[in-house]
């Protein structure tokens, strides 16, 4: 979906807890076999944003390319990234 030039929320990016906990709310709301509408409020990208990437991100799962984020909870490539990216 990415690659065919999906169109998803990258801004704003959470500068405060409050502010990614409404997005995770937001995402938990959305039924789990809605990928696309998860990947949009979650802002994927199929390439890294400055130096941040999916490989880098707390969530990020490396041995199976999966974003841990349980309200996300779907692939993920090293080299993607989401407005929700944390250290």
């Amino acid at each position: 979906m990415l690659k065919s030039g999906l169109k998803t929320h990258t801004e704003p990016v959470p500068e405060s807890n409050t502010q990614f906990d409404a997005i995770v709310a937001e995402l938990a709301e959305i039924d789990a076999s809605d990928v696309e509408k998860k990947l949009v409020v979650a802002g994927y990208l199929d390439h890294p944003v400055e130096d941040m990437r999916c490989l880098e991100c707390i969530y990020y799962l490396n041995h199976r390319k999966w974003c841990n984020l349980p309200e996300i909870n779907l692939p993920a490539e090293p080299e993607w990234w989401c407005r929700l990216w944390r250290i």
